[in-house]
């Protein structure tokens, strides 16, 4: 195998690092990846320094482990690299590339005022998540690093800053830090300089552009693997230093980009840990709370339905159902647990038998929650059968998505001509995807790599820049790639919709009960 005929594309996901390799022909010849979770400490959701260097380097590892078993070689170089992670949060930094405060991720939902304030100063809906609502915040908060404020920059933006040394941001996972003005392909710099001013008495010698990373888009080069880099990377010592390496990205962009749905009216819906719906749009949107506006890797505008909770609480239940199994005797792997589970919930009532649950492990913004309380409710009559409690815990990861698509196709008239699926919720054939066509009412495509979306979506992206043709659009491009692709769609019955609504009516009725939850433990 030619190693310069390959890219690597190295995800960091809210519960798992992923590396995969793709030869010239776009196929995944190797892969690695580390599980990690994050933790709760002192009321923030955050990931440790330390794991996150151990668990980029672990997943290399295991990556250069896979193509020394495939391919009788050691990983020693590669065509191009690309980093990606999980958009919005908050890494500051000084002039000595200190960390000045704990990493503080998207899950959490403690930028209330800034969120507030923002939105109201830039006409423009600031989500709690964004990396300009942290700093805010922290503002409001009087933190003492703000004075010694060199650098903020997402996950993605900081591992490649790590293997580069270039302070640079692709433009998707940009667009989750500060808005962008797609026609400069930048921060929006009205918005910019209305910051500025909020700020202005605060005495911190720094403008808001100095702050963040600079913008780049799909297909430009963002710098090459430094000699440190490579040994961050790889402390063997067998990675060679100078490969180029490409704009780091987001978990939305990556998606994205793995599902070919990157052009106007085309969405898609990464369900995991949590999920989001994007849509690329052909008008300006309204302001609205539920809605965030991001722009796909090259700048287009997208719609985007992000929620903090997904898989979470069915992960939970299937660690039970595996202690169960155990306790009986029962030598049944997980992954056989989840398949037979998942497919149990087709079998259950269109209306999940007059069950409800939230999922809500961590705040929601969707529905109005800072907190959140796992949560499941049945009355005496109800049908309290296992097909109906797996098919509740499906409809319950995906109801507040369902409720913020409502907005983006009732209230603002978006028109989706297509809808991929990626992502956790879909590795088991049919079941995840059924369920996603009855809420959004139309057909849902899940792609063959559809539980690997976020690490190929990267190393396409890295592909692009290695191997496009002068003058060759992202859009062309990928048309190219998946011109074969398998993949499966699937349309849900008109029964399986009406159900749907049924179900999410019970749901926002119980929504009361959910706040009690929250108020009482």
């Amino acid at each position: 195998m030619e190693l310069k005929n390959t890219v690597l594309g190295l995800e960091l996901g809210s519960t798992r690092i992923k590396a995969v390799l793709l030869d010239k022909n776009h196929q995944l010849i190797a892969s690695g990846s580390y599980e990690w979770e994050n933790q709760f400490v002192n009321g923030v959701w955050t990931y440790g320094m330390d794991e996150i260097h151990t668990g980029v380097r672990g997943c290399f590892a295991n990556l250069a482990a896979d193509v020394e078993v495939k391919f009788g070689q050691k990983l020693t170089t590669v065509g191009a690299i690309g980093i990606s992670g999980m958009m919005h949060g908050y890494l500051p930094f000084d002039s000595d590339g200190n960390q000045l405060a704990e990493f503080r991720t998207w899950r959490n939902t403690i930028t209330e005022r800034a969120t507030g304030v923002l939105s109201r100063e830039f006409d423009f809906n600031v989500p709690q998540r964004w990396s300009i609502a942290h700093l805010y915040q922290a503002v409001l908060n009087n933190e003492e690093h703000l004075p010694k404020l060199d650098y903020i920059t997402t996950l993605s933006g900081y591992i490649h800053w790590k293997l580069t040394g270039e302070r640079v941001l692709g433009i998707g996972d940009a667009s989750g830090m500060f808005p962008i003005d797609s026609t400069s392909m930048d921060y929006d710099r009205a918005m910019e300089d209305k910051f500025d001013a909020l700020i202005m008495d605060k005495g911190f010698g720094w403008k808001l552009r100095d702050v963040l990373p600079r913008v780049l888009c799909a297909g430009e080069w963002a710098g090459v693997l430094t000699e440190a880099g490579a040994r961050f990377l790889d402390p063997t010592g067998t990675l060679q230093a100078n490969i180029p390496m490409v704009p780091p990205e987001g978990d939305a962009g990556t998606g994205m980009t793995a599902t070919n749905s990157i052009r106007v009216r085309t969405g898609n819906v990464s369900a995991g840990t949590s999920d989001f719906a994007m849509v690329v749009v052909d008008h300006k949107l309204g302001v609205h709370k539920e809605i965030d506006m991001v722009t796909t890797p090259i700048g287009a505008p997208v719609a985007m339905v992000h929620c903090n909770n997904c898989t979470s609480d069915i992960n939970a239940w299937v660690e039970l159902f595996s202690q169960f199994a155990a306790a009986m005797g029962m030598d049944a792997e997980k992954g056989t647990i989840f398949s037979l589970l998942f497919n149990m919930a087709l079998e259950g009532d269109p209306d999940c038998g007059d069950l409800v649950s939230f999922n809500y492990y961590s705040g929601e913004h969707i529905t109005g929650f800072n907190e959140g309380r796992p949560l499941f409710l049945r009355h005496p009559n109800s049908k309290f059968t296992l097909p109906n409690f797996m098919r509740t815990h499906l409809l319950s990861a995906i109801a507040a998505l369902k409720i913020g698509l409502d907005i983006l196709t009732g209230e603002e008239h978006v028109v989706i001509d297509k809808i991929y699926a990626h992502g956790g919720f879909f590795k088991t054939p049919c079941v995840g995807q059924r369920m996603l066509s009855a809420a959004v009412n139309a057909p849902v495509t899940v792609m063959e790599t559809a539980g690997e979306g976020g690490p190929c979506g990267m190393a396409l992206l890295t592909a692009y820049s290695l191997w496009k043709q002068d003058g060759e659009s992202l859009e062309d491009y990928l048309d190219k790639v998946f011109s074969d692709n398998k993949s499966s769609t699937l349309t849900a019955s008109e029964v399986d919709m009406i159900g749907f609504e049924t179900f999410l009516s019970r749901y926002k009725k119980a929504l009361p009960v959910e706040k009690a939850a929250v108020a009482a433990i």
